[in-house]
């Protein structure tokens, strides 16, 4: 056991402090949400947040990638985050002085998205240079256990501390967190070098080239994002549509929301458990793909034909308990497929085409939503009333519904075309 230790010492480290400030990250996100919702009404509005922060990290992750292939990724990491940290406190100004407006926090978004897309494919190239090959799946685990926490601890924690002490509580809690993760990495963390790097041979362009070239002549894993894309599109419009059903439901409300959202982490919680026990799989593409089709043809469908928070919460809970398992067999085909001096620039090609669905997607929901759906519902009878409610949130509601089928067709014929791979290792 004291074997084990030693060899992920700095995995430990570097993983839980980490994922504290991940969580005061996300605790600040979540309270700027209802803050905005609260000002607005608007599921577009709160999901513009969300745009303003993925739209930089989807244009220029592919040259952020090559850049942290090009230099050291523990000083990348710490310059990002303290940048980060900076755009936080400026909340924390504008609040303070009352001078916080919407077209604030979307700019403060971009930023720090922005420095998230420089620090996201360092981070990953950092934990390969920690972790020793054999514990890829053990720590894929405890990552995904980490991130389920935080999908508990986040929306409770915020909720609570925002209605009680308010938006500038939220944030102190942040910077408390940043703090201890950035010390943890700037005494405490010895990140090896890469062997065989690139770092000063070639400009940024040529090496953003080379990890669009490893997946093009590698269409197994190239597939896998592209499926990826799907799933984060239909995620992220069920993102937009979830605040705006429960918010104003007369059994949901802020505390609801904040209950039914930590669902989502005690599922994944339990997922990530299984990662950490389970055998190696006979192959890990079609676990990826029949974890997302069931993940996605279960949750749209019953949050939006229910009423009852109770059943909401059992939704979230299927829909996101083998949301780990996928993550974590998508985590260890690219570890083990990829060669060290190429990760950051092809995990950050991965992130463009993976996630640049989820600003879209955000949009979508939000949109059809606003002007869609509520407007459509609040005209409706009958079956349709039967179904989805009535009065504000049953347009949402009815959008999830949509979103259910979107997302089981989208499983249906990707899956298709992913049944040919397998990977085993």
């Amino acid at each position: 056991m004291n074997k084990l230790n030693n060899k992920l010492r700095d995995f430990y480290i570097l993983w839980s402090t980490q994922s504290l400030s991940q969580l005061g990250s996300a605790m600040t996100a979540f309270a700027l949400t209802l803050w905005l919702f609260d000002k607005t009404g608007s599921a577009l509005s709160t999901a513009g947040l969300r745009i303003c922060t993925y739209t930089p990290y989807i244009l220029m992750s592919i040259f952020a990638g090559a850049l942290t292939d090009k230099f050291d990724k523990k000083r990348t990491m710490l310059v990002c985050d303290l940048l980060a940290a900076l755009t936080t406190i400026m909340v924390l100004v504008l609040y303070k002085t009352d001078t916080l407006a919407v077209w604030h926090l979307y700019l403060i978004n971009a930023v720090s998205g922005l420095m998230n897309t420089v620090q996201q494919p360092a981070s990953e190239v950092a934990f390969t240079m920690v972790i020793p090959k054999e514990y890829y799946q053990k720590t894929s685990g405890l990552q995904s256990l980490s991130r389920s926490l935080i999908q508990i601890g986040n929306p409770l924690i915020a909720a609570a501390i925002y209605s009680l002490s308010g938006l500038d509580a939220v944030i102190g809690v942040d910077l408390i967190t940043f703090s201890i993760a950035f010390i943890a990495l700037a005494i405490f963390i010895k990140i090896p070098d890469i062997p065989d790097s690139d770092k000063n041979e070639r400009n940024v362009l040529s090496l953003a080239k080379e990890g669009l070239s490893y997946l093009k002549g590698n269409p197994m894993i190239l597939y896998v994002i592209l499926f990826m894309a799907g799933v984060n599109f239909v995620a992220s419009a069920f993102d937009a549509a979830l605040p705006a059903m429960i918010k104003p439901n007369p059994r949901g409300g802020d505390f609801i929301l904040g209950v039914v959202t930590a669902c989502s982490g005690v599922a994944m919680i339990a997922g990530s458990l299984l990662v950490t026990i389970l055998p190696k799989p006979k192959n890990r593409v079609r676990v990826i793909y029949l974890s997302m089709l069931f993940s996605l043809a279960t949750e749209n469908y019953l949050l939006a034909l229910t009423r009852n928070p109770i059943m909401w919460c059992i939704s979230q809970i299927l829909g996101w308990i083998f949301v780990p398992v996928m993550a974590a067999n998508q985590n260890v085909i690219m570890r083990n497929s990829i060669p060290a001096r190429l990760q950051g620039r092809v995990y950050a090609c991965r992130n463009t085409l993976q996630f640049f669905t989820i600003p879209l997607g955000l949009l979508f929901g939000g949109a059809m939503v606003d002007h869609v759906c509520e407007p459509l519902m609040s005209e409706a009878s009958g079956t349709m009333v039967f179904l989805f409610g009535s009065g504000k949130g049953s347009g949402a509601a009815l959008m999830l519904f949509i979103l259910g089928i979107m997302g089981t067709v989208m499983c249906l014929v990707f899956g298709n075309k992913l049944k040919k791979y397998s990977y085993t290792d």
